[in-house]
């Protein structure tokens, strides 16, 4: 039987066994993977995770200047001359572009994965559509899901994102063992299942998106399933076809 495990940051990141036929899905709900999945939904092109903003301006070197939008924080604070990396605030400018996207923490754990046979992004939005992704292309796969974390350290709601795919993934089969961290994210999710809104604002990242004015955001972030879209790495770059 295949396992099913979480890492809790992206620090515990282990590049070898990361090579061994495993599956990773990422999260970084606030605010990375929520971004990616709304920029999809929003007709984004392709998303390209990068380490940094001057990665950033490398990638861009060279492109169509309407073809793409540089889209980046870091450590919290906007990147000059880059869009901030907001699921709403973006809706109106990456239609049919792509997004280069650089962020503290999620597009790092993204790259920190790509060893893993098959790259997966996923947040609260799009949770279940990445577990009956999983369920139905990955049966005999080990899952590794990775918390970004924050600074090096944990952080409460991507534990919370990772508990909501693990029941979906676990409601839909029981073909997987879970590790302990799988069962604890898991046991963290089912007992705040209507709260999902107050673990976000709570969390240490969500209290300061809440002093930014960054409310509506948060509220919509926690729309568990809403969007039945499920980004991959290929290439370097995130795409859903």
């Amino acid at each position: 039987m295949p396992k099913l495990h979480v890492l809790l940051k992206k620090e515990e990141i282990d590049d070898a066994k990361m090579q061994e036929d495993k599956t990773a899905v990422v999260f970084d709900v606030l605010l990375a993977t929520s971004t990616i999945t709304a920029c999809f939904w929003h007709g984004a092109k392709e998303v390209v995770p990068v380490l940094n903003g001057d990665e950033a301006l490398r990638e861009a070197n060279g492109r169509a200047v309407d073809s793409y939008c540089l889209v980046g924080e870091y450590n919290g604070k906007t990147i000059e001359g880059f869009l901030d990396p907001n699921p709403l605030q973006l809706k109106e400018q990456i239609h049919g572009k792509t997004v280069l996207l650089s962020t503290t923490n999620g597009t790092v754990a993204i790259r920190k994965s790509a060893a893993a046979k098959k790259v997966y992004t996923a947040s609260l939005l799009n949770g279940e559509a990445a577990a009956n992704k999983i369920a139905a292309d990955h049966r005999e796969e080990t899952i590794i899901a990775v918390c970004s974390g924050s600074g090096g350290e944990f952080c409460m709601e991507d534990l919370y994102g990772a508990g909501y795919f693990v029941d979906c993934l676990m409601n839909n089969t029981d073909n997987w063992e879970l590790t302990d961290s799988a069962k604890a994210a898991r046991i963290f999710y089912r007992s705040n299942t209507e709260h999902a809104q107050i673990i976000l604002k709570d969390s240490r990242v969500g209290e300061m998106l809440m002093r930014n004015g960054f409310e509506e955001e948060i509220d919509f972030i926690a729309n568990c399933g809403l969007i039945d879209i499920v980004p991959w790495l290929r290439g370097g770059k995130l795409v859903i076809e």
